[in-house]
């Protein structure tokens, strides 16, 4: 009697065939809501213990993890939150599992904003947690070096393959040239020329020499260059929406992407900005066919997916606050339209939306033709077969908690901390200090400084004093806006009365970490030294003030004397004040 032969497999699922015929066959297979579910790169939490939200209270995410992969079809999502790298691989397994059991098996693709550093902001990126912790991508930046680039992106590479994130929402390669915008600490600062530079490595170290299973896909954003912010105001908000270009520099913050583009980047954010006062339609990037598929696709040969930022469709509720959608210039239309001119537009995939519904009802009432849909679709396929996602759906736990955060990882973090700082004064070689001082510190863990000195309770009874202070700006209400530090760069009295009074009483190094760019002229001309950082632990900062580490970092911008100065500047032009306290590229050899 013969057995019943094994049914064959479908094409799409055989590795042995090209990418293209996969792609084809599968998509051939797709009902017009499975394609619409891969149009959207939605959100996901998860619990503690590595398993899926089943549950949820509609505060921050308004579907659970099976309703959004079951019932919406939806495979693409980012990680919010910090937890245990074996809990994030158990995780990511199980929602491979959830995604599997869908009638066509197609695997999630998983993403994550930054998480190598130290700012934590639910909005653009997370502290470092489990995985190892580097200075921020400014810090890099204040180094200059691209093979250290190379060698934090071929890192991050490798923890986030170990829990299984395979698409990174970064590099950020704005140029930092409105002193007061947010998303500095992001950028490689105000370079052009250096920005180019460090993406490409940056590129390189995720994605190796071409995307393959050992890749991790480059989302590099934010096109075309988010830096030139009216008012340094972000177009998270609606106050902060617009863009502009007063030095008529706008081809000059093009030049970072087009090096993305020549290192082969996988994919692209346009940013919410809505630009004012050019010849490009008056509508946020993402909805910007001059932008999106005149100038990127176009003109810059562009042939990646592109994923808008998140949030441009609907309203949403964030930490229990309605925040409405980022749709600048188009406000007045339905989130249906919306859509619609996202997709005329050029854009492939809706950062944070989870409403395919709406992609359906576009194609079955004939403003959007299916070919439309199946040409994203394709690309958002073909990237899940080029990265092996097909064949390798599932990470090793154990492996995980081996690999993220691993030793040399960590002390090849622990070293560019100490790079990245930069000495901006040292009057009178104040710096390195010697012995095992009487130490006051503010903003320094005490038990880190009795490692260096004998730390004393009162600035008086000291030999000196290491303060730590933190860029100023202007605290916001709204609690997600909270998290943008925008406004002033100035310090408010009575705060800056009381660190002039620590200064005029004992000799003080103080560290400011620069998220922005801080006017600190008093504080510059009476500090005993004076240093930046960008992201690092008080041991970096002790360990250059004591002699045991060289600091090599360099201003990745420049420091501006006055918020006057800052306010006469064009948003769009780098290093525009008048007189600097510190120009860019500042900084002193100890």
């Amino acid at each position: 009697m013969n057995a019943t032969p094994p049914a064959a497999i479908p094409p799409y699922k055989d590795a042995a065939l090209p990418v293209d015929a996969r792609v084809a066959d599968l998509l051939s297979r797709m009902t017009l809501e499975e394609k619409a579910g891969q149009l959207f790169h939605s959100m996901l939490m998860m619990n503690p213990d590595g398993t899926p939200v089943t549950e949820t209270d509609g505060s921050m995410l308004p579907f659970t993890t099976p309703d959004l992969i079951g019932d919406r079809f939806i495979s693409h999502f980012n990680l919010l939150g910090t937890y245990g790298a074996r809990e994030m691989a158990q995780w990511q397994n199980a929602v491979q599992e959830m995604a599997a059991a869908t009638r066509l098996g197609i695997p999630v693709t998983l993403s994550t904003d930054p998480r190598h550093a130290f700012t934590d902001n639910v909005g653009a990126s997370f502290n470092s947690g489990a995985f190892s912790a580097w200075p921020e991508a400014l810090g890099l930046a204040a180094i200059g070096d691209p093979e250290l680039v190379f060698r934090f992106a071929d890192t991050v590479r490798r923890e986030y393959l170990a829990v299984g994130f395979r698409v990174a929402l970064h590099p950020q390669i704005d140029l930092a040239t409105e002193p007061r915008w947010a998303r500095q600490t992001g950028t490689f600062g105000s370079d052009a020329r250096l920005t180019a530079e460090l993406v490409q490595a940056y590129v390189r170290g995720l994605q190796g020499p071409e995307l393959g299973p050992e890749s991790v896909s480059a989302m590099v954003k934010h096109f075309p260059g988010g830096g030139p912010q009216k008012d340094g105001e972000d177009p998270h908000f609606a106050h902060g929406k617009e863009q502009v270009y007063p030095g008529g520099m706008r081809e000059h913050h093009l030049e970072p992407f087009k090096a993305a583009i020549a290192a082969g980047c996988a994919q692209m954010m346009p940013y919410y900005g809505q630009p004012i006062g050019t010849d490009w339609e008056e509508v946020g990037f993402g909805f910007n066919k001059g932008v999106v598929t005149g100038l990127l696709r176009e003109e810059l040969g562009f042939e990646g997916i592109v994923c808008t930022d998140w949030g441009l469709l609907n309203d949403s509720s964030i930490f229990g606050e309605t925040h409405p959608a980022r749709a600048w210039g188009l406000e007045h239309l339905g989130v249906a339209e919306r859509a619609a001119r996202a997709l005329d537009a050029g854009s492939d995939q809706f950062g944070g939306e989870q409403c395919p519904e709406v992609v359906v009802e576009l194609v079955r009432s004939g403003r959007i033709p299916e070919s439309r849909i199946d040409a994203s679709v394709a690309r958002l396929l073909r990237e899940k077969f080029v990265l092996g996602l097909f064949e390798n759906p599932y990470v090793d736990p154990d492996a995980a908690a081996r690999t993220v955060g691993r030793a040399d990882f960590a002390a090849a973090g622990a070293a560019a901390q100490r790079r990245s700082l930069t000495v901006l004064t040292n009057p009178g070689g104040f710096l390195p200090l010697s012995g095992t001082p009487k130490l006051y510190v503010e903003g320094v863990d005490e038990a880190v400084a009795a490692g260096y000195g004998e730390v004393v309770p009162d600035p008086g009874a000291a030999d000196l004093a290491v303060l730590r202070l933190r860029t100023p700006y202007e605290p916001r209400e709204n609690l997600f806006e909270s998290f943008f530090h925008s406004g002033s760069l100035a310090f408010p009295e009575p705060e800056l009365a009381r660190i002039l009074a620590l200064l005029a009483s004992v000799p003080t190094l103080v560290c400011i970490n620069l998220e922005r760019a801080a006017v600190v002229p008093e504080i510059a001309e009476r500090a005993a030294a004076l240093v930046a950082d960008y992201g690092a632990e008080d041991s970096a900062l002790l360990d250059v003030a004591f002699g045991r580490a060289a600091a090599e970092g360099r201003l990745p911008f420049e420091l501006p004397r006055s918020m006057a100065a800052v306010e006469a500047s064009r948003p769009d032009v780098p290093n525009d004040t008048v007189d600097p306290v510190f120009p860019y590229g500042h900084g002193l050899s100890l």
